[in-house]
């Protein structure tokens, strides 16, 4: 294959960049806790949907040791709405073993940052390059998109190997040049020209030497060797109140999604077709809720929700219990209002936002 022509890409993408193309707050920002909560934030989220949390993130908590000795809850209900809550478990992790252990100062090396709780390749390289001028290039989605357009280069991305490789034309492509320069420009240039749906080839700076454009396969590229199957999943909560119309809820503890956010009692099944008659019937029935003191008075429209990789269903079904009584003491009795204090799933405080009922019994 043709040696690839680093230094053109390099110059081309520091001339294209200006900080004013991409505004947002954290830009030249040298603070190591403003970098690394935006980045965090915006694993796995888009700006527009990341940057009020950004700023409610640190108007709440203005330092590391603030976050650090914020209450679990707290956060995670700041967190709610942005999903992949191992990010806000991991938040805290962080700002606590920066607080305690680091005396309220981050790393300030590539090998340090990475070694902190949820910080991966890509937010290390960020933190270490914004914040202390270290030479460490990031790669994320952006940079493997542009890096294999630009070299023409099918191999696969999500493989160890693959990462390997374009980590090499990463750091080929940085050189000698300002490490901080370099990665925010690689960043905006791929949010804004090398998009993966809507290249602006025309306009673009490194047309005449991308590999993929002079060859017509700029949107085969970058290529995945691996797909991950879809799990659907089917959920039936069980929207329980008293006399006084309080609610039962719980913490979800188990590893699986949504770990320490809180729920209404929760039966999983193979089909959203159920109605209480045959819940009631299932073997994995609450035995501490007697069926026979219920009265459901209502069954919700059914809910899509979309993971990564799961498509999760779901049906609310309400129920008076006037006595709710011998609750198991994991379970809460809280008054609807009092719910604004819990982080719920997504999907949960959308039924509460519509309240929906067919009541089709």
């Amino acid at each position: 294959m043709e040696q690839v022509d680093w230094t053109y890409f390099r110059r081309g993408l520091t001339d294209w960049y200006r900080p004013d193309r991409r505004p947002m707050p954290w830009k030249g920002d040298r603070s190591p806790y403003r970098i690394w909560l935006s980045e965090i934030i915006l694993q796995q989220t888009r700006v527009a949907q990341g940057l009020p949390y950004f700023e409610r993130f640190v108007a709440a908590y203005p330092t590391v040791g603030d976050l650090a000795a914020a209450p679990d809850a707290e956060v995670m209900k700041l967190w709610e709405g942005l999903g992949y809550y191992s990010r806000a478990r991991n938040l805290l992790k962080a700002a606590r073993v920066v607080a305690n252990e680091h005396h309220g100062r981050f790393p300030d090396t590539y090998d340090g940052l990475l070694a902190l709780p949820g910080v991966g390749p890509y937010t290390a390289a960020a933190i270490a390059s914004f914040a202390f001028d270290r030479p460490v290039a990031v790669l994320d989605g952006n940079v493997f998109r542009i890096l294999a357009r630009y070299a023409g280069d099918a191999t696969p991305i999500d493989t160890g190997p693959g990462r390997k490789h374009f980590q090499q034309l990463v750091d080929a492509a940085l050189g000698t040049a300002p490490a901080a320069a370099f990665n925010q420009a690689i960043m905006d240039f791929g949010a804004l020209v090398c998009t993966p749906r809507a290249a602006d080839c025309p306009r673009c700076p490194l047309a005449d030497h991308c590999r993929a454009r002079a060859e017509g396969w700029v949107y085969e590229l970058p290529v995945k060797g691996k797909k991950a199957e879809r799990r659907d999943r089917y959920f039936h909560y069980l929207v329980v109140t008293d006399a006084a119309g309080r609610f039962l809820i719980h913490r979800r503890e188990d590893r699986d999604i949504w770990r320490q956010l809180y729920q209404f009692p929760l039966l999983e099944a193979g089909t959203l077709d159920l109605r209480p008659a045959a819940l009631m019937q299932r073997d994995d029935w609450p035995d501490w809720l007697p069926a026979e003191e219920l009265e459901f008075t209502g069954r919700s429209a059914p809910y899509a929700h979309q993971l990564t990789h799961q498509r999760i269903g779901t049906v609310f079904h309400t129920a008076h219990w006037p006595e709710m009584r011998d609750v198991p003491p994991a379970y809460l009795r809280i008054d609807r209002w009092e719910l604004e204090r819990y982080a719920l799933p997504r999907v949960i405080t959308r039924y509460l936002e519509t309240d929906r009922l067919t009541l089709d019994l």
